[in-house]
This record gives C-alpha cells, sequence and structure tokens, in this order.
C-alpha cells in the first residue's frame, strides 16, 4: 500500500475576492446587482485548507479547489497548467475538475528539516490567468488538528480489504491497479468504512447512528467515469420540506456516485465504466457530516482513500 505525496480555505476565499473584486471594478456600478456569471469558461481556484503539525515534526498541508462553472467539468492536464512546487512534491494534485468547491481532496507532507518552506500549487484553465495558493506552516490562523470534535467526532476509517492499512483523515492510501479494466465494463468498486466517534449515549441526538456517506469521483484521468448506483445501496429519507430554511432550494438527492452508510459503518459499493482508455486515479472520500458539529466548513471530519485502475481498449 503506498500513499500520495503529502501536502494542505482561507487562502480561497482570498483568491475568490480578489477575482470579485476585479470583476466589479471593471462593471458600471448600476449594472453590478444584476451580473449574473456565465455558466463556463471560469477559472478553477486553487485552495489551501489548512496544515496539520505532525507528531514526528513534519507539516501536512490540506488543498481543495473550486471549480467556478456551473456546468462546465474540467480536465487540465498535469504538466505546465497545473502543477506544484517545488517539482518533488507534483502529482498528487487532480487533473479532473468537477464543478463547485470540494474540499480537502488531496495532502502533502513537508518533512521536519522543511517544515518552514512553502509549496505552490498553481492552475491555469483556457484562456483564464494563472492561480496560484501557498501551502505552507507559517500561520496559526491556517492550523488544523485532528482531535475529536465538541460531541465526539472524528474522521472515519477506510480501507479497502483486510489486508491494508486503514485510512483516517485527509491524507490517503492508495490501491491498485489491479487487474486490468476493458473500456465499456462495467467494474465494481468497493470500500469498507467505520465511524470511531465515541459520542454521549444519552444525548437524543445519538440515539441512532450517524450515517456516512462515501462520494466517489475521478481524481486523475483522460476522461470522466460513469457510476451506477450498486442494487446493495441505501438511499436516505428525503429531507421534509416543512424543515426547509425560507428561501433556500431543497437539497439535491443522492448522485449516483454517492452512497450513504445510514448504520455509520458497511461497504459502499458502486458500479464504475470507463469511455476511455488510460491510467485512472479514483478518489473515495468518506465523511460524517451528517453529524451536529462535523462539516467541511469546519475542516472536520472525512477521510480520503485513492485507487488506481488501467483502462485497456
Amino acid at each position: 500500500m503506498e500513499r500520495l505525496p503529502r501536502l494542505a480555505a482561507n487562502m480561497g476565499a482570498t483568491f475568490l475576492l480578489v477575482a470579485a473584486s476585479v470583476g466589479l471594478a471593471q462593471q458600471p456600478q448600476a449594472q453590478r446587482a444584476l451580473t449574473i456569471y456565465p455558466p463556463t469558461g471560469l477559472p478553477v481556484i486553487p485552495v489551501m485548507e489548512g496544515w496539520y503539525d505532525n507528531e514526528d515534526g513534519s507539516v501536512t498541508v490540506s488543498f481543495g479547489y473550486h471549480n467556478r462553472n456551473r456546468e462546465s467539468v474540467l480536465i487540465v492536464p498535469l504538466g505546465e497548467n497545473n502543477r506544484i512546487e517545488p517539482a518533488e512534491f507534483d502529482g498528487a494534485q487532480p487533473n479532473y475538475f468537477d464543478v463547485g468547491r470540494h474540499t480537502g481532496v488531496f495532502t502533502i507532507t513537508l518533512p521536519q528539516d522543511r517544515r518552514d518552506e512553502s509549496v505552490w500549487w498553481h492552475i491555469k484553465t483556457g484562456e483564464n490567468d494563472l492561480y496560484k495558493v501557498p501551502g505552507r506552516s507559517a500561520s496559526e490562523a491556517y492550523q488544523l488538528d485532528r482531535r475529536p470534535r465538541p460531541q465526539g467526532s472524528v474522521s472515519p476509517l477506510v480501507w479497502f480489504d483486510e489486508e491494508s492499512e486503514r485510512s483516517f483523515g485527509p491524507d490517503g492510501i492508495v490501491t491498485g491497479p489491479g487487474k486490468a479494466v476493458e473500456v465499456g465494463t462495467k467494474v465494481t468498486l468497493a470500500v469498507h468504512a467505520m465511524d470511531p466517534s465515541i459520542r454521549d449515549p444519552n444525548d437524543p441526538r445519538f440515539q441512532e447512528p450517524i450515517a456516512l456517506r462515501a462520494n466517489f469521483a475521478v481524481h486523475q484521468g483522460p476522461m470522466a467515469a460513469e457510476f451506477v448506483r450498486h442494487e446493495t445501496t441505501q438511499l436516505p429519507e428525503p429531507p421534509d420540506p416543512s424543515k426547509a430554511r425560507p428561501g433556500r432550494p431543497p437539497p439535491k438527492p443522492p448522485g449516483h456516485e454517492e452512497v450513504h452508510l445510514l448504520a455509520g459503518e458497511g461497504t459502499a459499493q458502486v458500479y464504475a465504466t470507463f469511455t476511455q482508455p488510460g491510467q485512472y486515479l479514483l478518489r473515495i472520500q468518506v465523511d460524517n457530516w451528517a453529524a451536529p458539529e462535523s462539516s467541511e466548513a469546519d475542516q472536520c471530519c472525512w477521510t480520503n482513500v485513492y485507487q488506481r485502475i488501467n483502462v485497456v481498449p
């Protein structure tokens, strides 16, 4: 079992504010309130989520991204327009960018003797400007931790099989590639997960298990993968419309790439089909954000694992 090179959204917020300020400055005052961003042609913003101080003196930096396009999934090959510097840390970042904000998709770890250095993630999409964000441990304001949250939530444990290491947190173990998969062939993907959080059994909020959610996504690859719901998948109860916040749209139903483990543990499975040959790296992210004090906004509590797949003609 291997690990991806590890590194670590406040900086992302800064980039978004700068981009928004520039856009507004170029428009007449009367038009600002009516401006609607186009559905395509916008950049991908690299985001530093924060950094972890490890027991061995090393520093792990967590990164995510925001694809500002509402309709366009973007593929930016690793290289000049999608790179990490210093180059020895290059290669852990995604080249496949789904729409919207995605938290903690990969990490890079700086060893103890280099913990004060910065790593930079650069992304350029189409004709947009080059965006870059530093990963560094210079500010305590960006420091993250793996400690339990107030009601006990911690990151789930995730593993591929009984022989594999159990992953905990965003760092992520990597498995594969196994037997080659042919283009157009439906293959079953599966991970095992459990929530080790210790919560107050007398608290009525925790009388029932907190569901885990597993999301299967392409991290690197030449093309998207088609995910189809596995027959073992349990779906959560649809939200109660009477409890919806006024003015807020109802939450979207889970996609086929999303599996809910309602018992707080179990095996998450989906079917995947690949339409183009090549080397793929899938990311499976498992969270317990259904818990009251766990959320991506609080940088807790999720776990990444990665699976390499070789797709042949």
